[in-house]
């Protein structure tokens, strides 16, 4: 994990698939108020340097993950924390803010979903063979993984969210929403090509009180893209 800032709020950032903290959340680790959060990146078991070991998809692969965050904060001492949330560590935030109520401070999630539909199938197959990758997105993890551990990683992940669609409703956490009492935030991209909105939608029907962000230009990765409003909106809403 990094950890940067000295403020009383902690904040804990969840990568997304094949992701760490290196390599998804640059401009939060740097830019976010020092003074005020104290932010922690983690990797999740077998990503980034949390390898050994190598990582893999069994049916409960984001409960565990919700686990082994919050385990993480514990360790480090943090009582109450805020989680953010992106994409596969979106839904992982939400199973955590779920499941352990007394912990989380705020949650803010962007790019997830809480089921996964045949047409997400349909897109993860898409993006199954990493050769098809744009160089952007390819070059930071073949350097951080290899490529023989990259194409197999994602190919199996490609295979372990699918595996949810055989559930009924394709149901990931659906049921969870309801059980989330912290305040909420959810954030999408109206272009995002990975994650149909309204996937947010049901996330924002189903959590009581939250708050929906819809950013009309943002794709999968508009904590990146546009950084700076992205910042500014989840330090609002954090204090």
């Amino acid at each position: 994990y990094q950890q940067t800032g000295e403020g009383s709020h902690a904040v804990l950032l969840l990568p997304g698939m094949l992701g760490s903290g290196q390599t998804d959340f640059g401009p939060q680790l740097q830019s976010m108020n020092k003074q005020l959060f104290t932010v922690v990146a983690w990797d999740p078991r077998g990503y980034g340097k949390s390898i050994p070991p190598s990582r893999d998809f069994p049916p409960d692969f984001f409960e565990r993950d919700a686990k082994d965050a919050v385990d993480l904060m514990q360790a480090l001492k943090f009582k109450k924390f805020s989680l953010l949330g992106w994409s596969d560590g979106g839904i992982t935030a939400l199973i955590a803010a779920a499941r352990y109520p007394n912990l989380i401070h705020k949650l803010v999630v962007w790019g997830a979903n809480a089921s996964v539909t045949q047409e997400d199938v349909r897109i993860y197959n898409g993006i199954r063979d990493v050769s098809k990758w744009s160089e952007k997105v390819k070059k930071p993890l073949e350097e951080l993984y290899g490529h023989k551990y990259f194409a197999e990683t994602c190919e199996a992940w490609v295979d372990g969210i699918s595996r949810f669609a055989e559930n009924s409703d394709g149901n990931i956490c659906q049921q969870l929403l309801p059980d989330i009492k912290c305040p909420t935030f959810i954030i999408h991209g109206e272009k995002d090509p990975l994650v149909p909105q309204a996937h947010a939608e049901y996330i924002h029907k189903h959590i009581k009180g939250s708050r929906l962000l819809l950013m009309p230009e943002g794709k999968h990765n508009l904590h990146l893209r546009f950084a700076k409003d992205f910042n500014r909106e989840v330090e609002n809403f954090l204090r």
